[in-house]
């Protein structure tokens, strides 16, 4: 099914989840520019590199709350060395007035006093801290190195420091939607964002994954299994018809999906683009 062929009472449920799109940027030089393209105001998350570690998600995030955009940096626990480390960026990130954040284990073979989200969550929390809201992450193909049980084991244990989970980047509508039923199914109750690939070129995505690094991409596309396979058979790849074949998923209440996570690859101008033209559709408009 493609956004065309959606059934109009699916429109009103799309249309909400696609309005409240979050766009995820990868903290390279040229960003930040790229990402004026983007509507004033609008929710941007910028991912950390466990090779490159914390500061250039700080910079990227900061320089862009200076604009006026609703910035949420991901932090990796695994780049916190200790809870000196922790509390100093707990206030780097208030003086920025950045109050949101997703918290994720991260990917770093040498980490420091939290091996993962939830040691990194409860040490914020036994600071005092309280973030506005917390995004964990959901993994709707499994992990690389992780086992299915250990992670909703995982899962379920952080939701009681979070205030949502974002599905990490999968083409695989029906994967993604049987994610959510099994979540709802073990107890997980936060709303989900469901994370989708904007529009990409094969050909930027390769220069992407050569600047941030051979390990990191090796790593990335690890944790993505879909994603070569999805860009082997075409030149560029669209979101339409994996937006359009979530339909269901997204218009039951039960399963409480609140908004949408765009994979950008940095090519913002194609996501604002495209955002435009699936709330201009008759589908979902």
């Amino acid at each position: 099914m493609t956004l065309d062929e959606t059934l109009v009472p699916e429109e009103q449920p799309l249309a909400r989840v696609v309005r409240a799109a979050a766009f995820e940027l990868i903290p390279l030089a040229s960003v930040y520019d790229r990402a004026m393209a983007l509507p004033h105001g609008s929710t941007v998350t910028v991912t950390v590199s466990p090779t490159r570690g914390l500061e250039p998600t700080l910079e990227l995030a900061e320089s862009l709350a200076e604009r006026g955009f609703a910035v949420v940096p991901h932090l990796a626990a695994r780049t916190v060395r200790d809870r000196v480390h922790l509390a100093e960026l707990v206030a780097r990130l208030d003086a920025a007035g950045l109050k949101n954040v997703f918290v994720i284990g991260g990917d770093g073979e040498d980490p420091g006093l939290f091996p993962d989200a939830l040691s990194f969550l409860r040490a914020v929390e036994e600071l005092g801290h309280r973030f506005k809201s917390v995004g964990i992450a959901g993994y709707p193909q499994g992990h690389p190195s992780i086992a299915m049980d250990a992670l909703w084991l995982s899962l379920l244990a952080k939701q009681a420091h979070a205030d949502y989970v974002t599905t990490q980047l999968c083409f695989d509508a029906d994967a993604t939607a049987q994610w959510i039923d099994d979540a709802r199914r073990l107890g997980l109750t936060l709303p989900i964002h469901v994370g989708i690939p904007g529009p990409c070129e094969v050909a930027r995505i390769a220069r992407i994954a050569a600047r941030v690094g051979v390990a990191d991409a090796a790593r990335y596309l690890r944790k993505n299994r879909g994603l070569l396979g999805a860009l082997i058979r075409r030149r560029a790849f669209r979101p339409d018809r994996l937006l359009g074949e979530l339909v269901t998923t997204i218009a039951d209440p039960e399963a409480n999906v609140e908004g949408l996570h765009v994979y950008t690859f940095n090519q913002v101008e194609d996501a604002v683009a495209w955002r435009a033209r699936a709330l201009a559709s008759p589908a979902i408009s």
